[in-house]
């Protein structure tokens, strides 16, 4: 068994990236953060949605409308498909620990 909370001995300067498991139209994966934020000028859009909740840490993110969101620990959002947006700021300590669900949702 696995602890979501459990970190690496070492968190070196790039964003770790784990999937947890994937199916049919599905991946679920833990992210750990250490301050990395999204490269200038760059954007994320993704082909499917994601689910996204920060498990520890605090967090920013901006949307190509200008609007940004702030998270803390409990925090989560859906990001639907094509939805450009950017990781402006992940907190050192504690190193954030995300949960993500790609996928394609039905908006309830």
């Amino acid at each position: 068994m696995q602890n979501i909370y459990e970190l690496p001995q070492v968190l070196n300067q790039l964003e770790k990236f784990e999937q947890i498991v994937s199916g049919k139209n599905i991946q679920i994966e833990r992210i750990i953060s250490t301050g990395q934020t999204t490269p200038s000028g760059q954007w994320y859009d993704q082909t499917t949605d994601e689910w996204v909740i920060l498990l520890q840490g605090e967090a920013e993110l901006s949307y190509a409308d200008d609007s940004r969101i702030k998270l803390k620990a409990g925090d989560y959002l859906l990001i639907p498909a094509h939805t450009k947006h950017r990781v402006e700021y992940t907190s050192i300590d504690p190193p954030c620990i995300w949960l993500a669900v790609h996928g394609q949702f039905v908006p309830s």
